[in-house]
């Protein structure tokens, strides 16, 4: 699998073999778990990284790869990123240092972002109120889903976990237009299931 990485106007195709992708997964875990206790990310102390911050913290180590010709190293983070945010097509790699300005551009349509939102919805509505009348959905289900944000050059939207009393970011999109759309698919559902035997 190709992944693209820019600097400055300098593009490299860094072909990471499906053998090393499908046996990495201990190393990409001991990464996050590298991650779990924190990271100085630049300037700024993040105790708990999300996944885009994740990825543009083994995005800085990707460019430091590419700097010092460690191919193998080099592989390893590509390999990272292309496991953990699907439909990637290229990272964007800022060379003042500032890993918050890592940047990823995504394939046209993120199927893999629509298809993804379906499980987690069924979980995410346990513990919520249901049976509400038709006004009270629609007011819970607009406090439930929030409207679609811009992360890096990528959308997302956030749903609220009920049964674990948390906030569950959707994967990033590659368009506004996707992202909202894939937002209004989650209101709906989220809406349908409040109103429950009521609708």
């Amino acid at each position: 699998m190709i992944l693209k990485a820019i600097v400055e106007d300098q593009e490299y195709s860094l072909n990471v073999p499906e053998s090393l992708l499908a046996g990495c997964d201990d190393y990409c875990d001991k990464l996050d778990a590298d991650m779990d206790a924190g990271w100085q990310m630049s300037r700024e102390w993040v105790a708990q990284p999300n996944l885009e911050q994740r990825c543009q913290i083994v995005a800085d180590k990707l460019l430091t790869a590419l700097e010092k010709e460690n191919h193998k190293l080099g592989m390893l983070m590509a390999a990272y990123i292309l496991k953990r945010l699907p439909n990637v097509e290229a990272v964007e790699l800022d060379i003042q240092g500032e890993m918050q300005n890592n940047g990823f551009r995504f394939r046209a349509g993120a199927p893999v972002a629509a298809a993804g939102q379906q499980p987690e919805q069924a979980a995410a509505t346990a513990g919520a109120p249901t049976g509400l009348s038709r006004m009270q959905a629609m007011a819970q289900a607009g406090n439930d889903v929030t409207k679609v944000f811009k992360v890096g050059k990528a959308w997302r939207f956030s749903v609220y976990d009920h049964a674990s009393g948390s906030w569950q970011e959707s994967p990033l999109i590659a368009t506004a237009q996707e992202a909202e759309r894939l937002r209004q698919a989650a209101f709906r559902e989220r809406y349908e299931a409040l109103i429950g035997d009521n609708g």
